[in-house]
């Protein structure tokens, strides 16, 4: 029988092996690419000596096909806890060096696992996803681990924040992990993802793409809106998963982290009363405003290079977070399309899971028409920002820029969908449609057989525009709360804020009265 001393030397050299990943040659060739490991990855997300890890040991059980003489260390996937700036995070973080970090039923289960604890724990979960994708010498067995995973961050979504960074390959059916969690970060330069890859695509259907194009950065940060932030490395990414976990509470159960701040809350800025042209028509940059506004200009933008004519992010109003959804009337007008009511929706939704109040800033001229928004659905699209705002339970803000035409009018939020409280600066148009618009149907028939159109239509839009393109009739009404100074919309928010603190603190549903499942959204 061994001794004391030789069972522990035993034990040294096993677990030594396994922390050396997939050998000091294969690290060094992830150095040289610009890449960390899987474990100096860890070290530089957790507080120094917090990282505790899961399932070292684990081990695959195949025979098939020469795994059986494979070694692949912690199954190519380092699962574990730790603190974030103080905070408790649960971590998974993809081995490439051992065995390219392939998906199998013990790395499933060890993702699974690690999922399913931080939700029971009420943990935030980060995922460094860095893998060859299915390993296919496992059959069935990797098949049904997926399912164990999807599984488990389904159930997890809504109850703790999961945030996604793509450092390296991500494709095939593994691909649907860091989509489905509610933010992903992309390393610009090494983050791949797909449903196939390039090789497979060609083969499959013939089409030549390289993978850069059909799975990198510009494929989802700008064209398909799966990648929410974009990274330069993996320092950078995990960085950014830092600074955007630090906007939100551990689980849905408690309230975003409030910190302090030197900045006035009643702070006044008078370049704001300046900042919208006097032709409606012409752009300015909204996040000029929203910089202005928030807590030391300080914003973190999501999806910025998606659907740009709608801004989401967050920032801070005397310490506290919030979302912050806005039209940019530098892309298109600010109008809303597919995309944008997309982003716009998920957005407001993430918010709402997880106790973030949320300020719109609306200048926005409608929905986007035309038979190409037709027929891919915008209606179907649009309504989802309507199911967003009307189930929201967190505080609501809605500041009236300019323009708040037609559904629009409901989509940047306003009082009769949800909003708790609705300001509008002086220069808002609140109205049903433009002036242009409503004159060439109210007065089409007077216009026509006017002796001078032009000028008769002119009047006519003079005359709708005086009467109805303004805040103040939505005010007199009381759909409008009140019309403020631009330079008093920081305060103007932060005393809102101020009295809903405590709106729905107790988590109750708005429709807790009348039991419902959920409601029927458009996908």
């Amino acid at each position: 029988m061994p001794t004391t001393e030789e069972l522990i030397e035993q034990y040294k050299q096993k677990r030594q092996k396994i922390l050396e990943m997939g050998g000091a040659a294969a690290i060094e060739k992830r150095h040289q690419a610009g890449q960390l490991s899987a474990r100096e990855r860890i070290d530089y997300l957790f507080d120094a000596g917090t990282f505790t890890e899961i399932g070292l040991f684990i081990k695959h059980r195949t025979t098939a096909f020469g795994l059986d003489k494979r070694e692949i260390p912690a199954d190519g996937i380092i699962t574990g806890f730790g603190k974030v700036n103080g905070r408790y995070v649960v971590t998974m973080a993809e081995d490439y060096t051992a065995l390219a970090g392939t998906f199998g039923e013990q790395h499933g289960r060890k993702l699974s696992n690690a999922l399913d604890f931080a939700r029971n724990k009420g943990w935030p979960f980060i995922g460094m996803n860095d893998s060859g994708g299915a390993r296919l010498q496992e059959g069935m067995d990797t098949l049904e681990s997926y399912g164990w995973t999807f599984k488990s961050q389904i159930l997890a979504s809504g109850v703790i924040p999961q945030i996604a960074l793509l450092m390296g390959p991500c494709l095939g059916g593994q691909a649907y992990h860091p989509v489905m969690q509610d933010f992903l970060i992309q390393c610009k330069d090494t983050g791949f993802m797909g449903i196939a890859g390039s090789a497979f695509v060609e083969t499959q259907l013939g089409e030549k793409i390289t993978l850069e194009e059909l799975s990198g950065y510009k494929a989802h940060a700008v064209k398909s809106g799966c990648t929410h932030v974009v990274a330069d490395d993996d320092k950078d990414a995990i960085d950014k998963a830092k600074m955007l976990l630090s906007f939100f509470p551990n689980n849905n159960r408690e309230q975003p982290p409030r910190i302090e701040t030197d900045d006035d809350p009643e702070r006044e800025i008078p370049e704001l009363n300046t900042i919208v042209p006097d032709r409606a028509n012409q752009p300015y940059n909204m996040k000029k405003v929203i910089t202005a506004i928030a807590d030391d200009g300080h914003f973190f933008e999501t999806q910025a290079l998606h659907a740009a004519s709608v801004i989401t992010g967050f920032a801070r109003f005397n310490g506290r977070p919030v979302g912050i959804f806005a039209n940019q009337p530098m892309q298109a007008a600010g109008v809303i399309n597919i995309d944008a009511a997309d982003k716009g929706a998920r957005f407001i939704r993430f918010c709402d899971l997880f106790n973030i109040p949320m300020l719109t800033l609306g200048d926005c001229p409608g929905y986007m028409i035309g038979s190409e928004q037709d027929w891919k659905g915008i209606l179907r699209h649009g309504a989802k920002l309507l199911f967003a705002w009307a189930e929201s339970t967190i505080p609501l803000i809605s500041i009236m820029v300019r323009k708040s035409y037609a559904g629009a009018h409901y989509g940047m939020l306003d009082k009769a969908i949800g909003a708790d409280f609705v300001f509008a600066w002086p220069t808002a148009r609140v109205t049903i449609v433009g002036a242009e618009t409503a004159a060439s149907v109210i007065f089409a028939r007077e216009i026509r057989g006017s002796d001078n159109p032009e000028e008769t239509r002119a009047k006519r839009i003079e005359e709708f525009s005086e009467l109805y393109e303004n805040p103040y009739q939505g005010a007199e009404r009381g759909y409008i709360d009140d019309i403020i100074m631009p330079s008093d919309t920081r305060k103007v928010i932060n005393r809102a804020l101020d009295v809903l603190e405590d709106k729905n603190k107790d988590n109750k549903a708005y429709n807790a009265k009348t039991w419902k499942k959920f409601a029927n959204i458009n996908l």
